[in-house]
């Protein structure tokens, strides 16, 4: 996984950590701009496949679309865990397998 799919995961756990708030792409797009975690050239469609890729995951689901913003909502909440190996934060849903998302060990 990308770190800036880590960073999506983290503005989501801070911002929108609930299962009954509903987000959406270009809110949490704007948060990577504000806080220049993203490229200036990247636009919205550019960031399609992190946000499928959570999907897939398991962790979040897509409940609308309107052109390009997307609107999601988790399944359950995130949790923050901190691999031993490595260190990194990792942001989970308990769904998900506890593998560290930067060096893949168990969590």
């Amino acid at each position: 996984m990308s770190d800036l799919s880590n960073q999506i995961r983290k503005i989501i756990f801070e911002k929108y950590n609930d299962p009954d708030t509903r987000f959406t792409n270009d809110e949490v797009f704007a948060v990577l701009q504000q806080n220049n975690l993203v490229d200036k050239s990247l636009i919205i469609d550019d960031m399609e496949p992190h946000f499928e890729n959570l999907c897939s995951s398991g962790m979040m689901r897509n409940i609308a679309q309107n052109f390009t913003t997307q609107w999601f909502k988790l399944f359950e909440p995130l949790e923050e865990k901190k691999c031993s190996s490595c260190g990194m934060q990792n942001f989970l849903s308990k769904s998900e397998e506890s593998n560290c998302l930067y060096c893949q060990k168990p969590i």
